[in-house]
Order: C-alpha cells, then structure tokens, then sequence
C-alpha cells in the first residue's frame, strides 16, 4: 500500500509545485502588442502627464520622435521603461522615458483581469501640424515585432 501511495503523493507534490511557478514564469512573458491596439487591454486615465525638458541639448528644437517601450504591470503602471528609437539622434530620449513613466492605465472591459502586456509608446517633439508630415515622423520611430 505504501509503495502505491508514494507515487500518487510525488505526483500530487509535482502538480501543486508547477501550479504554484507555473504564473510566476507567465508573468515574464508579457504579450507584445502594438500601440494602435493597446486600448482593448488597458485605457489610458491620463489626460496630462509632466516631463522636465532641458533647456540645452543635441537637437532639441527639431521636429523629431521617441520609440519607448514598456510593459504595462497588472496595477496598470507602467513597469521596464526603456527609449528604444530617437529620430533624429538627439536629448530628447530620457524627456520620453519620464513621460511615460508617469502613464497611468486601466484594464479595459475585455482584460479584467489585468493581463500585463509589453507595448511602445511614440513621443513626437515639435511636430508638424500637417497630418501627412506627422504621420511620416511618427513612421520613423515604428518599432518590429509588436502584434496587432
């Protein structure tokens, strides 16, 4: 009888050991999903967020963008902040990074349950009224491989 009861128990022990990790390594990988797509997980409360822009620096005054990416945790703050693109090369990368660091976002209807997902936000500097012109800045700080 002993001998039956052994196994059943390692089995037993296994199964609520990967139950218990099993989230843990879940979490690490966070879904990459793109910013055009980022309102059916999380909704931006937003309205204004503060950011200190130097009064110096490389291309400060010209029309450019920031490619920040991020993870938004299951508390909807922003977690893993990091500048990914600058175009053009300038100063105005940690400007971005501390712009989305102050995000704070709300789980939409279809993601109650807080799944934390990895996406990039494009900050634009001095950008052109005109939506054509926009639109080719915000193009060159796109960033591969986040799924719609």
């Amino acid at each position: 009888m002993k001998t039956t009861i052994r196994p059943l128990r390692r089995g037993l022990l296994l199964a609520l050991a990967l139950g218990v990790v099993a989230p843990v390594f879940a979490q690490g990988q966070a879904r990459k999903i793109d910013q055009q797509d980022l309102y059916r997980y999380w909704i931006l409360l937003n309205t204004q967020v503060q950011m200190d822009v130097p009064n110096t620096g490389l291309n400060l005054d010209k029309p450019g963008c920031a490619a920040v990416t991020y993870t938004v945790g299951s508390d909807g703050v922003p977690m893993n902040v990091q500048v990914a693109k600058v175009v053009p090369k300038s100063d105005l990368g940690p400007v971005a990074r501390s712009a989305v660091s102050n995000f704070r976002y709300g789980p939409s209807l279809s993601n109650r349950i807080g799944e934390p997902v990895a996406t990039y936000y494009i900050v634009p500097f001095n950008a052109p009224k005109d939506p054509a012109q926009r639109q080719q800045l915000m193009d060159a700080c796109k960033l591969p491989g986040y799924t719609p």
